[in-house]
């Protein structure tokens, strides 16, 4: 993609309504504009941001035995009845009538909704284990919107469901969700802690968080970084790691997953029964997963930035190349960053080509910013040397060299 024909509007200044560094640069990278408190629109690189951690997502989901369906974002308010939890959400829940005076709720989570779809299809022991995921926009009436994605009305969230016959069904799920969780966080290029938590309003008798360490974190805990234990936070105690006895430090976390073995919790509100080996019916029992697909780009960039804006992990950044012409007047220049661009679009590698008529430190400045892994400059020094410059944003490091090393050091780069 050619710079001048995106839609990148970055920013030099700071806005004022971004309290920490994640909504910064969301703002100055042009990921996302805000349309009203908690309501962002998805500017073309949040976006290609968005599709890529949710292709990780599908990827380890499909690995971990999970199938992919869509469930409808309006649901009937009657539903939520049945489990009672349409008192225990209050108003948090988007709520209205419709013209047929049915009432509607827009879905701020989906267990009502899976479990309803669960009692329609499973009637037998044979038809389990079952594991279903969807990648949805959820709604909830936040009381206070703040930090841009990390807390909004309208986000995107990953939620599987498992079903299974027995307590060891769901274990055997359980722990292949944990594990599939930490793969996709390391995919995204976070460091996460997994701790103990309470179910809340999901209900439940076991769960677990996934917390990013990160400055302007909303929960805080109890870590060793030694061993990478952590502990749920209680003012006034000192939880030393019960794992190597280490001082535990007290840093700041941004929830970014969860999960729950729900039992039957909601399939015995919502009748999902299915008959057992012996013909006995019996409710499913059921596990929870979501993660925070939205809140992961301000995880990600929490953990990976410096002075100069965003450092992208590989796979989730929305270019893996900048191909920078330092002077588009200059034809011999161009020539030879449309070269380099062909050759490395041709190799399967998202590269955007920045033809902008712009100064260099303008270009440079911006690179940095919108924090893509590779950045190559196309100067004068270039053509009169044959050479081309290669810089990597995370260290800095500058290699110099001819066409072929440069495109086999970027292939060897992104390739890991």
């Amino acid at each position: 993609m050619y710079w001048t024909k995106d839609f990148i509007p970055t920013l030099r200044q700071v806005p004022q309504e971004a309290e920490t560094i994640s909504h910064q640069l969301m703002l100055r990278a042009a990921l996302v504009r805000m349309l009203m408190a908690g309501v962002y629109t998805y500017l073309p690189l949040g976006l290609k941001v968005l599709n890529n951690i949710e292709d990780i997502i599908r990827q380890e989901m499909e690995l971990a035995g999970a199938r992919e369906l869509l469930l409808p974002a309006l649901q009937p308010l009657e539903l939520w009845a049945k489990t009672g939890r349409d008192k225990l959400l209050g108003e948090v829940m988007i709520k209205f009538t419709d013209r047929r005076g049915r009432n509607i709720c827009l879905g701020p989570t989906h267990e009502e909704v899976i479990t309803d779809l669960a009692s329609n299809y499973i009637s037998s022991y044979r038809q389990l284990p079952l594991v279903l995921y969807q990648i949805q926009t959820k709604f909830r009436d936040e009381i206070r919107p703040r930090f841009g994605l990390v807390r909004s009305c309208e986000f995107v969230m990953k939620d599987a469901y498992s079903f299974d016959a027995d307590q060891e069904g769901l274990d055997k799920n359980y722990q292949a969700m944990l594990q599939a969780y930490i793969a996709v966080f390391r995919r995204c290029g976070l460091k996460v802690l997994v701790v103990e938590a309470d179910s809340g309003v999901m209900g439940g008798s076991v769960s677990h968080e996934f917390m990013v360490p990160a400055k302007d974190g909303e929960d805080t805990v109890f870590a060793c970084l030694k061993c990478n234990q952590a502990l749920a936070y209680k003012e006034g105690k000192k939880e030393n790691c019960p794992k190597c006895n280490s001082a535990m430090e007290k840093i700041n976390t941004l929830e970014i997953g969860h999960i729950f073995q729900l039992g039957t919790k909601y399939s015995d509100s919502l009748a999902a029964n299915f008959l057992d080996a012996k013909g006995e019916q019996k409710p499913v029992i059921m596990g929870c997963y979501g993660i925070g697909v939205s809140r992961l780009i301000p995880a990600i960039i929490e953990q990976n930035n410096d002075k100069d804006g965003i450092i992208w992990p590989v796979e989730v950044a929305p270019y893996q190349v900048i191909v920078s012409a330092l002077d588009v007047t200059d034809e011999n220049i161009m020539e030879k960053a449309k070269e380099v661009y062909d050759s490395l679009s041709a190799s399967g590698i998202k590269v955007l080509f920045d033809d902008r008529d712009e100064r260099a430190g303008v270009k440079f400045k911006d690179a940095d910013l919108l924090g893509v892994p590779v950045l190559v400059v196309i100067g004068r020094d270039s053509v009169k040397n044959n050479t081309i410059e290669l810089k990597l944003r995370k260290d800095k490091e500058k290699i110099i060299g001819s066409k072929e090393e440069v495109l086999e050091k970027i292939k060897g780069f992104l390739n890991g």
